[in-house]
């Protein structure tokens, strides 16, 4: 495998920003380490169970992996699946299970499905009641990773993931088993279809009665058309990429799509990585001992320098917080301010995921950030000690698995740039303060007339009001729209996708609008300027909750303000409104979640319920 040779120095943002966060997470990252060296021990871990419990955990297996169980000498891998054939993303999945066994026997191994993890698609549940489950299934499919490794009888996990809260919760599940080495398996994104511009012109059109639903269906299943991960970039591929750039996942795997030779060769090296990286195997490294701080600056790098989806201002918070790692929204502000651009993937550009993999993909983006300092090279990955390794791409030489050198240009600087000409000189991720609480606003997307708004507030408590107010013209004007109780003990944080059309119309006649809210955008917020996962939210007395219609509000992105032009005094003296939100915990599996909401932290802390505040 060739790779680069690299600086031996990093940037002076990326050295301070990750000691804050070590000297910050001192106490709680040694507690975590702690517990994974304390569950470590030698040999295969079902060696020493007692009889019935052994025979329990393979039962139902084939007669020879038996008999290799049975000797409890080789290792065995726990495979945990989010498979179901409802989300394109994870269809292919469904054969994955057969590969990987056949794949560990190869080497005189063994795997088994641990268990199974759920996975709903916010893109069919946005808009709807379900939606108010989504960012907590985080925190359930943590659970569940944590019941299936539970048992105790694996050496191993490969993580079959990929979209908006399976990722991240997966990732959380399994740090909890921080002493075994874990490797995530992506399936890889759909083929273009239709573009992804061109779905939002006809998403427009229907907003605006111009065309009939015959047509907005048939525009968006000529975009969402087959097996694999939606082509924009989105909170799914940002997971992908996400995983790639902190070391968890193969180099150049993210984006390759399914049922390709290519991907079928990456699975079965996940495999084998895995087996070499086991206690007692050729290079033992656990899961604990590749997520640390480094590594997740390296994440918070990735996500600024592809201008990556808003929601990983809370996965990714929490995702660290599992590992006894504590960052926040000023790291995220401080590296943006010197990470730049270099990629312009829709809703950021008209390209696509598969466009930006052709441009050079992941093995571009890691050499230039590498070059330039802007990444800890000296971390642990899935393939050893050093990101070098990932500056790099797959490819297939005579049918076998190889890697080369990561191309030295960019196939397509419309698309992937290197560090001396980039989109912009920033990650486009601002953290925004003012007297309305602390906030998040990506501005990657948002052209430079279109970031500073002041304007009344049109103040609404679902994005249905808003729309309905747009249906009867009443929001042809300047104005912010403030929809406020959608943070996640409100009503679980649901993302607010519905409100992009509409705003987006409204700008595009020309009037200047913005969003502020308590609640998420979609991973593909775009053009109009939304600051999102205000902090604290309403339910829990933030300042959003006191705003009246026709206060005049500021959104700031360059400044990073975000102002109710009230005196301290007069905002003191609103009253909080009342607020009857029992509707939110019933119907639709609501009733079940009212432990998450009645536990959920502060946005800025991850808006977990296994962490809330602490």
């Amino acid at each position: 495998m060739s790779t680069p040779s690299l600086p031996t120095t990093v940037a002076p943002v990326l050295a301070r920003v990750t000691a804050r966060i070590i000297e910050r997470s001192q106490a709680s990252r040694s507690a975590y380490l702690n517990t994974a060296a304390g569950l470590r021990k030698p040999g295969p871990y079902r060696a020493g169970m007692g009889c019935a419990n052994a025979a329990h955990a393979f039962a139902a297996m084939p007669a020879q992996d038996k008999l290799v169980l049975r000797q409890e000498r080789q290792p065995n891998l726990g495979i945990v699946t989010s498979y179901n054939d409802m989300l394109s993303a994870h269809q292919p999945y469904e054969h994955y299970p057969d590969q990987i066994r056949a794949a560990a026997r190869a080497f005189g191994a063994t795997a088994q499905v641990a268990g199974g993890v759920p996975a709903m698609c916010d893109g069919v549940t946005q808009g709807y009641e379900g939606m108010e489950l989504s960012l907590f299934s985080r925190d359930v499919i943590a659970l569940a990773a944590a019941v299936a490794l539970s048992h105790n009888v694996f050496d191993g996990v490969l993580c079959l993931g990929i979209c908006d809260k399976i990722v991240p919760g997966l990732v959380i599940g399994v740090l909890q088993f921080g002493h075994l080495p874990a490797v995530f398996v992506p399936a890889g994104p759909m083929t273009s279809g239709l573009s992804n511009d061109d779905k939002a012109k006809v998403r427009q059109q229907y907003a605006q009665g111009l065309v009939d639903r015959s047509a907005l269906l048939a525009a968006e299943e000529a975009a969402y058309h087959g097996a694999g991960t939606c082509t924009f970039y989105g909170t799914a591929n940002s997971n992908q990429m996400l995983m790639e750039i902190m070391g968890l996942q193969l180099p150049g795997s993210s984006f390759v799509n399914p049922g390709t030779p290519l991907r079928q060769a990456l699975t079965d090296f996940a495999v084998e990585r895995v087996l070499r990286m086991r206690d007692g195997g050729p290079e033992p490294l656990a899961i604990s001992e590749i997520i640390d701080e480094k590594a997740v600056v390296n994440g918070i790098v990735g996500l600024l320098a592809t201008g990556g989806s808003t929601n990983h201002t809370l996965h990714l918070v929490a995702m660290a917080r599992a590992a006894g790692i504590r960052i926040d929204w000023d790291d995220f502000a401080e590296l943006s301010e010197a990470v730049p651009l270099l990629a312009r993937v829709y809703p950021n550009g008209k390209a696509d995921v598969n466009h930006f993999h052709a441009a050079g993909g992941m093995g571009f983006l890691i050499a230039q950030l590498l070059q330039a300092g802007l990444l800890h090279a000296d971390v642990n990955t899935i393939l050893g000690h050093g990101m070098q390794r990932f500056a790099v791409e797959p490819w297939l030489q005579d049918g076998q698995l190889a890697w080369r050198a990561a191309a030295a240009t960019s196939g397509d600087e419309e698309v992937l740039r290197p560090v001396e000409r980039p989109f912009s000189a920033d990650g486009g991720l601002k953290r925004l303060r003012g007297n309305l609480g602390r906030a998040v606003v990506k501005t990657s997307a948002v052209k430079p007339e279109h970031r500073l708004v002041r304007a009344p507030a049109v103040v609404v408590e679902s994005q249905q009001a808003l729309s309905d107010l747009y249906k009867q013209g009443a929001l042809n004007r300047d104005f912010v729209a403030v929809v406020r109780f959608q943070g996640p003990q409100a009503n679980g944080m649901p993302e607010l996708h519905k409100l992009t059309p509409i705003l987006g119309i409204l700008q595009d006649q020309g009037f200047k609008v913005a969003l502020v809210t308590d609640g998420r955008m979609s991973g593909a917020s775009g053009k109009v300027p939304a600051a999102i996962h205000v902090s604290p939210e309403a339910l829990c007395g933030g300042a959003i909750a006191r705003v009246q219609d026709g206060d005049m509000v500021l959104l700031d992105c360059d400044a990073g303000r975000l102002e109710l032009e009230l005196s301290e005094a007069e905002l003191a003296q609103r009253p909080l409104p009342a607020k009857d939100l029992s509707a939110n915990g019933h119907g639709y599996g609501r009733e079940l979640f009212g432990l998450f909401r009645r536990n959920a932290g502060l946005a800025e802390n991850g808006g977990s319920a296994l962490f809330g505040n602490d």
